[in-house]
């Protein structure tokens, strides 16, 4: 079991989004942990940023939910590794979509940019387990059995 350490960021009055850090091709980002998100997504321009070229890309042509739209196109990327401090796993399929508007709006209240969304695949998949008062996230080291994840 890893213990990870989370952040709270307020963005207005009672709302807030919690923050882990994340590392993705070697390079240290910022990402929103979303109990309600299906999969766990990643920005298209910063991947670009960091060389990962469209090619890269398996287009999906099903429109994703959520993120204020129902209409946001979609692709997907397999990622060799993904880690959250001492936490590894790998490979894992990620939703690729065009966040610029959740930066956009971070950057008008003067916050980090985030590479994306920590959604429910890992989540469930790793046993993860948010401990608001401590402000931790608890992932497993090995992915769940499809059996146990059944309710």
């Amino acid at each position: 079991m890893h213990t990870i350490p989370l952040r709270l960021l307020q963005l207005e009055e009672e709302g807030f989004h919690i923050i882990v850090d994340v590392t993705v091709f070697g390079i240290a980002h910022k990402m929103v942990v979303d109990t309600g998100a299906s999969k766990t997504v990643f920005d298209k321009s910063t991947l670009l940023q960091a060389g990962i070229t469209e090619t890269t890309f398996i287009t999906s042509e099903l429109l994703s939910t959520g993120l204020g739209t129902n209409e946001m196109k979609s692709a997907t990327m397999q990622l060799s590794e993904f880690q959250i401090q001492d936490w590894v796993c790998g490979p894992i399929e990620v939703a690729v979509l065009d966040l610029s508007t959740i930066n956009y709006a971070y950057t008008q209240m003067n916050l980090p940019s985030i590479i994306g969304v920590l959604g429910g695949d890992i989540l469930v998949n790793y046993g993860g387990i948010i401990n608001y008062k401590k402000r931790t996230l608890t992932l497993n080291s090995i992915k769940r059995k499809k059996s146990l994840l059944t309710l």
